[in-house]
């Protein structure tokens, strides 16, 4: 064989190799992605490739490609509704702060909070940012009336500094 890869014949004249036949390109690839398909399943074990549908959730709205099987998971976990993930996080930690509602309360409370984010937060984010500002005063106002001790009628009659004396004579002594 000659260095540049072609033969030399019996008289010493180089032929030249007949060309590769031409296949079709799209039945190569087919073939290829067949085979490598097949070859990836028996090497891993893997079952029938399932569908990935939508899933909306009910909460925030938010949709997630999902299998079928994923979403019957969810499904049987919450009672029936699909829940994305960020969603079902807040539910586990709402459910671990109200431990006597259970998970019915702790999924009834953040669908109502989703369900009140999304009417007026996405719209008028300035409103509902003075909402839960509101909210939170409200629940520490509540907090620091269950802690004091005094009753808040004794609280409200008697002023918060009482004067003994006046100052005047005071100041008017330093000027002189």
């Amino acid at each position: 064989m000659a260095p540049n890869g072609r033969r030399k014949s019996v008289s010493g004249s180089v032929v030249k190799p007949p060309p590769p036949p031409k296949l079709a390109q799209a039945s190569l690839h087919r073939t290829l992605s067949d085979i490598s398909l097949n070859f990836h399943r028996e090497e891993k074990g893997l079952g029938t490739i399932t569908e990935v549908e939508k899933a909306k959730c009910e909460c925030c709205g938010m949709k997630e490609d999902c299998t079928m099987e994923y979403i019957e998971r969810v499904r049987a976990k919450f009672l029936g509704k699909w829940i994305c993930g960020l969603c079902s996080e807040a539910v586990k930690e709402e459910r671990e702060k109200k431990e006597e509602d259970g998970l019915e309360g702790a999924l009834k409370e953040h669908m109502s909070a989703c369900l009140r984010f999304n009417k007026l937060g996405r719209e008028y984010p300035a409103l509902f940012q003075a909402e839960a500002m509101r909210d939170m005063l409200r629940k520490s106002v509540r907090r620091s009336q269950s802690i004091s001790p005094k009753p808040m009628s004794t609280i409200h009659n008697k002023p918060a500094i009482s004067r003994t004396s006046s100052c005047m004579p005071a100041i008017t002594r330093d000027l002189n």
